[in-house]
């Protein structure tokens, strides 16, 4: 993320963020601080996601959702007051986000992110998307990746769930190593005392380039790591390492697509069916065997 705000933080946010300015150090705080992020869907998982980002101090967070409170969210998402009914679940969550860190721009935005033009992603240094579809996390990835804007998707079904970080080709990040103390000039006896030795007690901030690459794809944004071909030899390898979880996403997602929804428990026969037989339509249109995902995955 570029820090767009000046480089001096006050005494009160030295303050309130001094635990993870030890933790991470100040450069990366100034970064923080300078951000504003989009997170899209304020369910369980969005609420955790935006108590997070408030407590670290970005800029400024919008949080942006058209749908309505349900029962099933109330049990999940703690941002929305008990006595909530029939509001939006941006709205809803704006009062209990903003308290947890006035020093955090907090917004809610109620309209569809179907809806919302490619100038308006513009605006932030990060995206995070969770309860959409795959073919708009992929849209907006696209996106995102060509105007450099730090994208992230993710999302919660049931005990399972997948997280997905497109930083761009090289990103900058912070590594914490062992201290070395150089040995005294007046030790000179024998090679091994003039190495240098690991002080136990302090480490320090080492800022490294990375080069990003993903198990599933040479490629960083989401199409890629979706949409593989498994016909090499080196994939077929890979694809022996591979968890099957990674092939429940794909199916999750399709029924997504082709429903509107997530697989419900009321709804367990007919979904069973419908989900076995996505299974057996993107394992075969990649040349997969059904075996890689077996048929106990519907509970």
């Amino acid at each position: 993320m570029v820090e767009k705000e000046e480089s001096v933080i006050s005494e009160e946010e030295a303050a309130q963020y001094d635990r993870q300015i030890r933790l991470w150090g100040l450069d990366a705080q100034k970064r923080l601080r300078g951000s504003r992020v989009l997170l899209v869907g304020m369910k369980g998982l969005g609420a955790e996601v935006a108590k997070n980002l408030i407590l670290a101090g970005v800029k400024a967070l919008t949080m942006l959702d058209h749908e309505q409170i349900t029962e099933e969210v109330t049990r999940s998402q703690f941002l929305i007051p008990v006595d909530s009914s029939e509001k939006n679940r941006a709205l809803a969550s704006l009062e209990r986000a903003q308290y947890l860190n006035p020093m955090v721009e907090v917004k809610a935005d109620n309209e569809n992110v179907e809806n919302k033009s490619d100038d308006f992603f513009l605006q932030f240094d990060a995206v995070c998307l969770t309860c959409c579809s795959r073919d708009l996390m992929i849209k907006i990835d696209q996106l995102c990746h060509k105007h450099q804007i730090k994208f992230f998707a993710g999302d919660v079904f049931g005990y399972h769930g997948f997280t997905f970080a497109d930083l761009g080709v090289e990103h900058e990040f912070v590594e914490e190593k062992p201290k070395m103390i150089k040995p005294s000039q007046e030790i000179s006896d024998g090679p091994e005392a003039k190495k240098p030795k690991i002080d136990p007690n302090e480490t320090m901030m080492v800022k490294k380039v990375s080069a990003l690459s993903y198990p599933l794809s040479a490629m960083t944004v989401l199409k890629d790591a979706l949409e593989v071909d498994w016909s090499g030899e080196k994939m077929k390898s890979i694809l022996k390492r591979t968890p099957n979880d990674y092939f429940l996403l794909q199916v999750l997602l399709k029924f997504r697509t082709d429903k509107g929804r997530d697989p419900l428990p009321e709804c367990f026969p007919e979904d069973s069916e419908l989900l076995l037989q996505i299974r057996n339509d993107v394992l075969d249109s990649q040349g997969l065997s059904s075996d890689l995902l077996p048929d106990d995955f519907v509970r």
